[in-house]
């Protein structure tokens, strides 16, 4: 396998910044944003630390989608769901 394939499967297909959105919006709002895209796609969303981060992935995970990547940045957390 080439970097090049490696580098393009870890990139996001889309963003979606969530910080400062409160429960459960930003859970509507990422299962929306899931819903337009392509089967497979990777959606990277920023949540802010406490309740979000806590519940939009497991909420996201019941609702059938597969979090990948819960990671933490500076001031928000980057969570990569994939379609």
């Amino acid at each position: 396998m080439s970097t090049e394939m490696v580098t393009a499967d870890a990139l996001p297909d889309a963003h979606l910044d969530l910080r400062g959105t409160p429960c459960p919006l930003n859970f509507v709002r990422t299962k929306l944003r899931l819903e337009q895209m392509a089967s497979g796609s990777l959606l990277e969303v920023w949540l802010d630390a406490g309740e979000p981060v806590e519940q939009v992935p497991d909420s996201l995970a019941m609702a059938g989608y597969a979090v990948e990547v819960v990671e933490e940045r500076q001031d928000f957390f980057a969570v990569r769901v994939r379609r």
